[in-house]
């Protein structure tokens, strides 16, 4: 049983699991956007969530905690290592626009992490900022890269798709704050730090009726994807409205990040 905890810990710390969500989001584009399975793009996705991931997670961690946490860095320093091998891979695979998105995406992420100027704190420690810089990154990556790299033309079907997966993933970095309430620096002025739990709550559960009515604009109306988003709005509604600071960290880590995993099964199905 122990053995059992230490991989599954392991699954989760190592940003498996968030990789597997992206890869769901990749997947789901690609069958909004009726383009044939892209394995390339979405793989890419994949092991570029969790070298991006494991980056900004431990990255600090492993220059101030170096000694609490020496073997479980190590372990996930080399997993991210071999993960990076395959980053580079598809990534040379990719059409030229798709690279250069990528690119820009990948400097976003180091802005995330990394002080570039003298004094200065990164952009994670901008007050107010984070969710929108992780957010702006997760429709980067899962919307516009697949889309890019398929030649597809953009229409107004993929900025009301751009809102509506910027509003999905908002919602769900909200149920990561208020778990994280009483763990997060009070400088970084996160949702439920200004407005309080309650008030997050009501925007988290007020934002996802836009989510589900935008679906409704697209040009390519499909029946049986507003059942499915119907199911995912009622998911993550029950998980905003249990959130709460005494929750595990499996709560937020392993059953709130499964929602696109859980969305993508959702579609399999119908």
């Amino acid at each position: 049983m122990g053995f059992l905890k230490l991989i599954f810990n392991f699954y989760i710390n190592s940003s498996i699991h968030v990789g597997l969500s992206c890869y769901a989001l990749v997947r789901m584009t690609q069958h909004m956007f009726q383009i044939s399975v892209d394995e390339p793009v979405a793989i890419f996705a994949f092991f570029g969530t969790i070298v991006g991931y494991n980056f900004v997670k431990y990255d600090a961690l492993a220059r101030v905690q170096r000694l609490q946490m020496r073997k479980e860095l190590k372990t996930i320093a080399l997993f991210s290592f071999f993960a990076l091998f395959f980053v580079g891979y598809y990534f040379f695979q990719l059409q030229r626009i798709t690279q250069i998105v990528a690119v820009v995406f990948l400097s976003i992420t180091l802005l995330y992490t990394l002080s570039f100027f003298p004094n200065k704190k990164n952009a994670r420690n901008w007050a107010g900022v984070k969710i929108y810089i992780v957010a702006l990154c997760w429709v980067g990556v899962t919307l516009a890269l697949p889309v890019l790299n398929a030649n597809i033309s953009i229409t107004s079907d993929f900025y009301l798709k751009c809102i509506q997966r910027f509003i999905l993933i908002f919602v769900l970095i909200l149920i990561f704050e208020i778990i994280d309430l009483a763990k997060d620096d009070p400088h970084l002025k996160t949702v439920p730090q200004q407005i309080g739990v309650k008030h997050t709550k009501i925007l988290g559960l007020l934002l996802l009726l836009p989510f589900y009515f935008l679906e409704f604009f697209k040009s390519n109306f499909d029946k049986n994807q507003l059942i499915i988003n119907l199911i995912l709005v009622i998911i993550i509604s029950l998980f905003m409205l249990f959130a709460n600071e005494k929750r595990s960290k499996y709560y937020t880590s392993f059953w709130v990040e499964s929602v696109p995993i859980v969305w993508w099964l959702l579609l399999l199905i119908f």
